[in-house]
């Protein structure tokens, strides 16, 4: 069976949209560790040296917001957001595709699109001014840790696109749908792999 070129480039953006997501949220899972070894420095150094850092709490901070932040669109991609399943639980495949498919296209798609809109000006002001913290001592970096609103607003979109591109194959063009690229099968995959 002969694929059409459209559908060929939508399995490929699949498949490169899931590779990208994965090392990204792997690549962020790494500031976890450092995290806790930020944590632990700090702590003993408050506790057993009555010392404090406004520079080192402040880091905490960063690190714990690029955590989060960055991990959104990994999170959403994997499947393991915030969802009330009071009818998605038991409904059929082909319906919990439509509701993906509509969640993502009137919700979250919208979402991502106002808060590249609505922060862009509010990031563009912080590095207008080189942003940096309220207290004299601490990081002078706070126009950086902004920036990441827009690329987490951006990585969400790009994997809300990957859902639009992935549930709208399903539901209209599934024998076109490489099942090898589907959201929810390419994490066991890589599992498998590793």
């Amino acid at each position: 069976m002969k694929l059409n070129p459209t559908y060929v480039f939508l399995n490929q953006f699949l498949s490169w949209q899931n590779r990208f997501q994965s090392h990204v949220g792997h690549g962020v899972a790494w500031l976890t560790l450092v995290l806790v070894v930020l944590a632990s420095l700090a702590v003993t150094l408050r506790y057993g040296f009555d010392f404090s850092s406004t520079k080192l709490d402040e880091s905490l901070l960063y690190v714990h917001g690029l955590i989060f932040m960055l991990g959104l669109a990994y999170t959403y991609q994997q499947n393991q957001h915030v969802r009330v399943d009071v009818f998605y639980e038991r409904a059929s495949k082909r319906r919990k595709d439509w509701i993906n498919l509509v969640g993502a296209v009137f919700f979250v798609l919208p979402m991502m699109v106002f808060i590249i809109w609505a922060g862009w000006d509010y990031v563009a002001a912080s590095w207008a001014i080189q942003e940096r913290s309220a207290d004299a001592s601490g990081l002078a970096y706070l126009y950086l840790l902004k920036s990441v609103i827009l690329v987490s607003a951006g990585l969400v979109l790009l994997q809300t696109l990957a859902f639009i591109a992935q549930y709208s194959l399903a539901l209209f063009a599934a024998d076109q749908l490489d099942s090898r690229v589907v959201a929810e099968q390419f994490q066991d995959e890589l599992q498998e792999g590793i």
